[in-house]
């Protein structure tokens, strides 16, 4: 396994932490986010967002 260093860890790619993430790589702080699941999480792949899509379709 390959080793990685940084000075911002993220944990959790999901609606605050990819979004905390952008802000810290535009500020310019070496950043890195790791998620067990897919990017997004749950609000965005199978709560808040698809349910209200299903509701108004």
């Amino acid at each position: 396994m390959k080793e990685i260093s940084c000075k911002l860890l993220v944990i959790g790619a999901g609606p605050g932490g990819y979004v905390c993430a952008i802000r810290a790589g535009q500020l310019g702080i070496d950043t890195v986010i790791v998620e067990f699941g897919k990017p997004g999480g749950t609000c965005l792949n199978v709560g808040c967002i698809p349910s209200k899509a299903l509701i108004h379709a």
